[in-house]
């Protein structure tokens, strides 16, 4: 059997750090889909190959955050990470309690957000039927 190719959706509605984050996946190997907004990752049907999803916390329009609750209330089981530039303990707390498996600032280094994938791509998986 060969090993799954990790497949990370980042959702983030900064152009330059979509760029930076996909370049930095793929240097290491990992694949990436990006979108500039919570729309346009919904209007897309391509998540079902995702190891995990990457959302920045603030976006324009949906939040990362209700993104994540969304998709959960549509049956994901994706494992999520959070990013945020603008940290502060409620947003804290309301990215843990809508399931994330870590959480993130802005700017991050590279060896937390690897870090952060690796551990959900050892995520126990269950299929979505």
């Amino acid at each position: 059997m060969m090993a799954q190719r990790t497949v990370v959706i980042v959702v983030d509605d900064d152009p330059s750090h979509l760029k930076s984050v996909a370049r930095l996946l793929a240097h290491h190997g990992i694949d990436s889909h990006t979108f500039a907004s919570a729309e346009a990752l919904l209007e897309n049907n391509g998540v079902q190959t995702a190891t995990c999803l990457l959302l920045d916390v603030n976006l324009g329009g949906i939040s990362g955050i209700e993104l994540q609750r969304r998709l959960v209330a549509a049956g994901s089981k994706w494992p999520t990470i959070f990013m945020t530039g603008n940290d502060d303990e409620a947003t804290r707390k309301e990215a843990m309690d809508a399931g994330c498996i870590a959480y993130l600032r802005k700017p991050f280094a590279q060896h937390v957000l690897l870090n952060a994938i690796s551990k959900a791509a050892a995520w126990p998986r269950q299929p979505n039927y």
